[in-house]
């Protein structure tokens, strides 16, 4: 009979998502993970695999929350307004040591997607979830009045899921808030 586990995976994969999220995938090791997460070698790759596997595993959960809190921000709210939240909220908690990081699928696409085939059509579906809720609140804006019926949904989104990835790489630099304040007013200003 198979022992039970002594660990709850969620909170595993949680210790893995900051990992890899503030070290990057090629600079953490086996051993960092095990250092990270509590597990040892064994119960790592019993578990998840391979550290490559791990990190597909630590990218869906980190998936799965970042569409959960754009989704409730862009349903909860005008379109401009939930859209300035978003964009606000990917810089405005300077005491947050992850608003630092940047963002895990943006940091990996920097890292891995430019000789990891693999690694890039995975990123690639990540920034394209993105892209496809965003249209989704875009075609809603329409339903409702909030946005012209002649927008181009597809294109709006597909700018804003990028001004979004830009945004969380020019605010890792440490600008004034005003610069990233000003990016933000900018990409709204194209809904208008």
């Amino acid at each position: 009979m198979a022992r039970p586990r002594a660990f709850e995976e969620s909170d595993v994969i949680d210790r893995a998502i900051r990992q890899f999220w503030s070290h990057g995938y090629e600079a953490t090791s086996v051993d960092d993970l095990c250092a990270a997460t509590g597990l040892n070698r064994s119960s790592l790759y019993r578990t998840f695999g391979s550290k490559r596997d791990l990190l597909n595993t630590a990218l869906g959960a980190y998936e799965r929350d970042a569409l959960h809190r754009i989704e409730h921000l862009l349903a909860a709210h005008p379109l401009q307004e939930g859209l300035r939240r978003f964009l606000m909220g990917l810089f405005q908690d300077e005491a947050d040591e992850v608003t630092r990081w940047g963002c895990l699928i943006g940091n990996c696409a920097g890292e891995l997607a430019a000789h990891d085939k693999r690694a890039q059509k995975r990123l690639w579906r990540s920034l394209q979830q993105i892209e496809d809720l965003l249209c989704r609140a875009l075609e809603r804006a329409q339903e409702n009045g909030e946005l012209s019926r002649e927008a181009d949904t597809k294109s709006l989104a597909r700018f804003l899921m990028t001004q979004a990835q830009g945004l969380r790489l020019v605010a890792k630099t440490r600008p004034p808030q005003a610069v990233l304040e000003n990016i933000v007013a900018t990409t709204l200003s194209f809904l208008k």
